[in-house]
């Protein structure tokens, strides 16, 4: 963006998380020297501490290794739906994988409710967690859309799911259809694993933050892991992945078969009362509604206007577009919350989960597809039972190494086609703005010094200048200005303005210049 665009007075200035904002979140050092551990677990989300968890409980000695803050990522920026209802999936699955891997999809994800709820109760954790049902619905006069969530209603019978067809919900919200799946859930995320992650603690496992680990992996006997630059080592019998984009590829391309889309969150007051439920669209623009409870105050969030990393116009006006749709909906009389979160979608929407390779005691959990909650917990209840050399009847659905022809060979075909036109693009585009054009809290690419760079000038006045090449594969970064980062349009990678990466795949930093203003 080489403008900044006027914002409405009723969004916040700056991004922060309602489930953030709201938790204590302990702090834990950097690693400081060399590690031996069990198991090694890279990545401090919902999947790296349940699995964590799961383990401790049966004696292993457990590290996690989080390469910013402790709940920081992906886990802290959430919908926090608890749910086996994934938006139009199950007739995509019963065409794609067959009725017994469709049927065996949602009742792993099942199971992982289920789970996460008697946990929560086991725990006594104070974490919001509520019953309630999910409706995936149509918008009234959407026949395309309506049509194919007859699809979606057919698939639920030929699986046996649990679901009601609705011709009305009980918010306005102008539906000309809705399937209804009882006994969903929400709740408070980290409230949920601090409890979860005190639990590990008790038990002797050790955390550290803000240390990254690199890509290279020794697997001579036992696992040796290295941190950026290869400062110091972690050995460990089993490591695991849940650092949302894999730390470790080795040959398996992940970059390739992933890719990034970014989406937004509100968390607003409502004028009118909230009926309940938890609702999603099934056609576009995304827009998915649920409660919570913040003090004693009742918000609403909602969520959507979904895109891919890098290739959003204006990224503000997604929270615009938001604060329209919950505005029509409800009425507002007070927005104290936005963010956005990041996910990653597999070529045929079913997460890599599992083994690496047989022959390594590496494990994978990626490609979550916005159902990270669900998704997350199922990859740590698979990973921990590899390890514990248990059998587990989802291994085959999830494995990492699986290619379903259709639809991935489209996919990968499509999602590669655009990453080598991104690539082309940002290194022609014509630039015009120059750094003496930039206002305080303004980003844009700029022509400087005979090149095309990236800038941001802070609240100060201070200016902030990167070579905006991602240091993954060299694709040019565009600047989103609702969150006031460099975000790579061909796999996802984004940085801050002062060029640290906040989301992989890439591990090293932008080059920074020195501005001559």
């Amino acid at each position: 963006m080489s403008t900044q665009e006027p914002r409405p007075q009723g969004l916040p200035q700056f991004p922060e998380s309602l489930w953030i904002d709201s938790t204590g979140l302990p702090s834990f050092p950097v690693l400081a020297e060399d590690h031996v551990t069990d198991v090694a677990i890279v990545g401090a989300g919902i999947t790296g501490i349940t699995t964590a968890y799961l383990l401790s409980k049966v004696g292993y000695k457990v590290t996690l290794l989080e390469a910013g803050q402790i709940l920081g990522g992906a886990t802290g920026y959430t919908s926090a739906k608890i749910s086996a209802q994934h938006g139009m999936i199950y007739h995509d699955l019963l065409k794609h994988f067959g009725e017994e891997q469709a049927r065996m999809y949602y009742q792993s994800n099942s199971e992982a409710m289920e789970w996460m709820i008697a946990t929560a109760e086991e725990l006594d954790l104070s974490c919001g967690m509520k019953r309630e049902a999910a409706y995936l619905y149509a918008d009234q006069g959407d026949e395309k859309t309506l049509k194919a969530l007859n699809k979606e209603f057919e698939a639920y019978g030929k699986l046996g799911l649990p679901g009601e067809w609705l011709d009305q919900v009980p918010l306005p919200l102008g539906a000309g259809g809705a399937i209804r799946m009882p006994d969903q859930a929400r709740f408070h995320p980290l409230k949920y694993l601090k409890g979860l992650l005190q639990a590990v603690l008790d038990r002797g496992g050790a955390v550290f933050e803000h240390t990254m680990i690199g890509e290279k992996v020794d697997t001579d006997g036992q696992i040796t892991l290295h941190t950026e630059g290869e400062k110091l080592q972690i050995r460990c019998r089993h490591a695991v992945s849940a650092s949302h984009f894999p730390f470790y590829d080795g040959g398996s391309l992940y970059f390739s078969r992933l890719h990034a889309e970014r989406s937004y969150c509100l968390a607003f007051e409502p004028e009118t009362d909230y009926e309940g439920g938890m609702y999603l669209s099934a056609g576009e623009p995304a827009r998915s509604l649920r409660a919570v409870e913040w003090g004693d105050r009742k918000l609403v969030i909602a969520g959507g206007e979904n895109h891919k990393t890098g290739q959003g116009i204006c990224t503000f006006g997604h929270y615009e577009n938001l604060e329209r749709f919950a505005g029509e909906l409800l009425g507002i009389r007070s927005i104290p919350f936005r963010w956005s979160t990041q996910d990653l979608i597999t070529l045929d929407r079913v997460p890599y989960i599992g083994k690496r390779a047989e022959d390594e005691e590496i494990y994978i959990a990626t490609g979550f597809g916005k159902w990270g909650m669900t998704n997350g917990t199922v990859a740590a209840r698979l990973i921990a039972d590899g390890i514990l050399g248990s059998s587990n009847p989802y291994t085959g659905l999830y494995d990492p190494s699986r290619f379903k022809a259709v639809p991935a060979i489209k996919n990968f075909i499509v999602q590669n086609f655009s990453v080598a036109k991104e690539l082309v693009a940002g290194k022609v585009e014509i630039v015009h703005t120059k750094t003496k054009d930039l206002e305080p809290d303004q980003g844009a690419v700029v022509f400087h010094d005979g090149k095309r760079v990236g800038a941001y000038r802070d609240p100060e006045g201070q200016l902030h200048l990167v070579d905006r090449t991602c240091t993954h594969m060299g694709c040019e970064c565009e600047w989103n200005d609702a969150e006031r980062s460099w975000d790579c349009p061909c796999h996802g990678s984004r940085f801050s303005y002062e060029g640290d990466v906040l989301e992989g795949p890439a591990t090293l930093p932008l080059k920074t210049i020195t501005p001559e203003d």
